[in-house]
């Protein structure tokens, strides 16, 4: 048997999150002393297939269909199941995200598989497959366990090291059969924010609070983003009082991000916010009031005025560049 991964992308870039699920995948074949390859749908280009290979994967296979684009639920569990019996696998590995958890559930159910979401370590096979799990937004950890032949595991972010060491992958042409049913929802249409990076995508996120005190003062906010390549967030109060639009709302209720650097700015910490933060690899915060909670969950923390420190730190990111 073999395991294959669900490799996601936007607009023909490979995800890094996919990236990280083929590492786990790598380290899981080579636990298990089997093969791990990828599936990718839509359309890529042979060197960002390639560069899968990089993440430990030997083979892709590449269903070269422009319908799968659109990222279509039901079309994209059909081709998925299709690759996984040609690649033989009895383990599926995906990356956590919108689309790969409404995949996961549909292919649960096509595979007659066994699926655990928020996988944050190799699996124990002493005696049972026994999955380590992250849950109540990474306060705790589960152990679960699958009895079934197929499994399905998805890999939280930033959970795993990224693999960047192996060789190209080779690619292989792969077509499927995909049934009318299969594009019975159609999408007509995808409304984007208009950053420039996507907040749930987004590497590196610099948020920023009631600690700024008005909307004439984000560009200190902007300014530090756009110096680190970053995406824009807020605290719920900042876009509940107008001051960000509410699609920059970070937190329990908004966008949960997991970044691999999440900066805050003037924000207190309050538990829903952390509880969509806390995924972050690395936490940065900046606060006048060395009392603010999220001192607590910070890597790293600056006590300070923002109106006096972001300047700084801005500048100095820039000469550094």
């Amino acid at each position: 048997m073999s395991i294959i991964v669900y490799i996601e992308h936007i607009e023909g870039a490979i995800k890094k999150t996919s990236l990280e699920a083929a590492s786990y995948a790598s380290a899981l074949a080579e636990q298990q002393g089997v093969d791990a390859k990828g599936v990718v749908l839509g359309t890529v280009s042979e060197d960002q297939l390639a560069s899968v290979g990089t993440a430990g994967l030997s083979t892709v296979y590449h269903v070269n269909d422009d319908q799968l684009n659109a990222g279509v639920i039901q079309a994209h569990a059909e081709a998925v199941a299709q690759a996984f019996e040609k690649a033989g696998a009895d383990t599926l590995i995906l990356a956590k995200s919108s689309l790969g958890d409404a995949v996961a559930a549909r292919l649960a159910v096509k595979l007659d598989a066994g699926y655990i979401s928020n996988v944050v370590a190799l699996p124990s096979t002493s005696g049972t497959y026994t999955v380590k799990r992250s849950i109540y937004t990474g306060k705790a950890f589960a152990e679960s366990e699958i009895t079934k032949t197929n499994k399905i595991l998805g890999v939280k972010k930033n959970a795993v090291p990224l693999k960047t060491d192996g060789a190209p992958a080779s690619v292989e042409a792969l077509e499927v059969n995909l049934s009318e049913g299969a594009f019975a929802a159609k999408i007509t249409s995808i409304d984007k924010a208009n950053d420039e990076i996507p907040l749930p995508e987004a590497d590196i996120v610099v948020s920023g609070g009631r600690g700024m005190k008005g909307p004439e003062n984000w560009n200190l906010i902007e300014d530090l983003a756009k110096a680190l390549g970053a995406a824009t967030g807020c605290s719920k109060p900042v876009s509940d009082s107008g001051w960000r639009p509410h699609h920059e709302h970070v937190g329990q209720t908004g966008v949960k991000v997991a970044p691999t650097l999440y900066v805050a700015v003037g924000i207190s910490g309050a538990i829903q916010h952390l509880a969509g933060v806390n995924a972050s690899k690395y936490i940065v915060v900046i606060n006048k009031d060395p009392e603010a909670p999220f001192f607590k969950a910070a890597d790293y923390g600056i006590v300070g005025d923002a109106f006096e420190v972001l300047p700084k730190l801005t500048e100095a990111i820039k000469a550094v560049k």
